[in-house]
């Protein structure tokens, strides 16, 4: 299933490494910026706000998602001599340890029960403006910009206006004319394939299937050790089956295709980023399915 799930993305890798030539690199960055400033921008909005959240989802999978979150950033920060020596290009990789690839969790939860399905788009609307908000204040250190400046580039930045938006409107309950609405939702289906596409374009396709001890350290910090912690804390606290079996789910999926934007407009090196992506989505093709079974085995079983 997950396989076939993400066979589609698969192709889309391929396609933008066959089609490479066909642009100019001016051409591509204008893709990555089209994506930085409207589509994903659209996406996010769109997802957050189908998402309003009560308040005892918001403090259990919020401190779940922070959680998982803050640890992989500590654990990517202690290999940072394994990085690129430039900061802003460690920043560009780094960022894709605390990433989750948010389309693809809400595929793979609908292999569980439909309850969990909603706790799932709280931790997304939960782990988007965190997300963007740890990526640029890495990126602008890597651009040694000033307090100010760094701040500016944080509040300003269009994935996080989109997800404070979006979550705003989910509580307070508002909601877009119909025609704003449908043209979000067109942007927002553009947004990943033209990702994709991107990052298949930037790849090094001869250099994928090499790891170095830093592209390895960042796929088990996202792949093996958020999973496993999530499910060491389920098991010894005892915590409520739903919450921990979707944080779970959460933690254990490959890195997003947002990571390789941002890098692109903050001027790290994409090529790296857009490999560790492609590596994250292949090696998540195998994991997944291994910790959805041991979910089925652990939780599932015993309710």
């Amino acid at each position: 299933m997950v396989l076939i799930t993400l066979l589609p993305d698969l192709l889309l890798l391929l396609g933008g490494g066959c089609l490479k030539r066909t642009l100019p690199p001016v051409g591509w960055q204008g893709i990555d910026r089209l994506n930085f400033y409207l589509l994903f921008p659209a996406l996010i909005f769109i997802s957050a706000l189908a998402s309003p959240p009560k308040g005892s989802d918001l403090l259990i999978m919020g401190s779940g998602v922070w959680g998982l979150m803050g640890l992989a950033c500590g654990l990517g920060w202690l290999v940072r001599w394994w990085g690129p020596e430039k900061f802003v290009d460690f920043a560009g990789m780094w960022q894709t340890a605390w990433r989750f690839n948010t389309a693809f969790a809400m595929v793979v939860v609908q292999a569980l029960p439909a309850e969990y399905r909603g706790l799932m788009s709280i931790a997304i609307g939960l782990a988007v403006p965190v997300a963007n908000i740890l990526a640029v204040l890495a990126l602008t250190r890597g651009q040694q910009l000033s307090v100010w400046r760094t701040v500016q580039q944080v509040v300003t930045n269009p994935f996080l206006l989109a997800s404070v938006a979006g979550i705003g409107c989910a509580i307070l309950g508002w909601r877009m004319p119909e025609p704003i609405m449908i043209a979000l939702e067109k942007l927002a289906v553009a947004a990943v394939p033209l990702a994709l596409l991107s990052i298949g374009a930037a790849i090094n396709w001869r250099a994928l299937l090499t790891l170095s001890r830093f592209e390895v350290a960042l796929h088990s910090i996202k792949l093996l050790i958020l999973p496993l912690t999530m499910l060491l804390i389920g098991i010894l606290f005892t915590l409520a089956t739903g919450p921990v079996i979707v944080l779970m789910v959460f933690a254990a999926m490959p890195t997003a295709s947002a990571a390789h934007v941002l890098a692109a407009v903050y001027g790290a090196d994409k090529e790296k980023v857009a490999k560790v992506i492609a590596q994250s989505t292949l090696l998540g093709c195998l994991m997944v399915p291994v910790w959805l079974a041991i979910i089925s085995r652990v939780f599932l079983v015993a309710e």
